[in-house]
């Protein structure tokens, strides 16, 4: 019987993503201005992904909105942790943002539709020697009014900590003379019960897990997720990218931290 369901919930699904790539391609097809056409695919973005939040029945608590209001009407590098696939549709409900992610991501069914189509830009993490030409080019978006979203955190975490960040792409935020806004994502719970050792490869994904398999666990779930925005790092000449990286790093580590303190005190 829950297979039924599951199936449900994917068609379900479909439905939204091919909604999502009929409007991607009507705003390629008459904005024709990059920037517009990128706003407006930001835009659309945010739109499917409330929608999907819906159809993954996940609760979001937002922390701190305050932060962001504040940010409104500035250009910003907001930096999170990343341990499930669901963190760009959880972020992207909450902003218009352009979303930093990996070449390799972009293959990834549903939401690597989403990502080619959505105004996202590419990293090629095995290649250092496209790094300068991609910071430029990450620079250049945020210089131009758009608040872009990096996902720093080396590859290899289970959900239980908040992996080191890698420091290259924060250069970006130096270049553009942009503030950073560090992000926490705690997921709370799965089906009402505390994620733990039992329930966790429902919800986090890691290199070497079949995309589809897990794709149908997490279908037809219930989840609580929590989203805290922190103190913006307001931006300083004479901070270079390793120390940018490691003041963020510890900031989102210190907060998941502190939540597994509460829970076992």
């Amino acid at each position: 019987m829950m297979w039924i369901v599951k199936l449900f919930h994917s068609i379900w699904q479909m439905i939204l993503l091919w909604s999502f790539i009929c409007r991607s391609y009507f705003i390629r097809l008459f904005a024709k201005n990059p920037i517009k056409r990128r706003w407006l695919e930001i835009k659309n973005t945010t739109n499917a992904s409330r929608k999907f939040l819906r159809a993954f029945h996940i609760k979001l608590k937002v922390k701190n909105q305050e932060v962001l209001q504040k940010m409104k009407d500035k250009n910003y590098l907001l930096v999170a942790n990343h341990s499930s696939l669901l963190d760009i549709f959880l972020l992207g409900a909450v902003d218009n943002y352009v979303f930093i992610t990996s070449t390799e991501m972009s293959d990834t069914p549903i939401i690597g539709k989403i990502i080619r189509l959505g105004g996202c830009l590419y990293t090629d993490r095995k290649n250092k020697f496209s790094l300068p030409q991609e910071i430029k080019r990450f620079t250049d978006i945020l210089g131009k009014g758009f608040k872009v979203v990096l996902f720093p955190e080396k590859p290899g975490t289970d959900g239980t900590k908040v992996n080191e960040f890698s420091p290259s792409l924060f250069q970006t935020a130096i270049d553009s003379a942009s503030n950073v806004v560090p992000v926490c994502i705690r997921y709370l719970k799965l089906d009402g019960k505390p994620i733990n050792s039992k329930n966790r490869f429902v919800v986090f994904w890691s290199k070497g897990v079949n995309y589809l398999r897990y794709y149908w666990n997490l279908l037809a779930h219930k989840m609580e997720v929590e989203i805290n925005f922190l103190e913006p790092i307001e931006f300083d000449p004479n901070r270079d990218r390793k120390e940018l990286c490691q003041l963020t790093y510890e900031k989102v580590s210190n907060t998941f931290e502190s939540y597994k303190n509460l829970a076992t005190s």
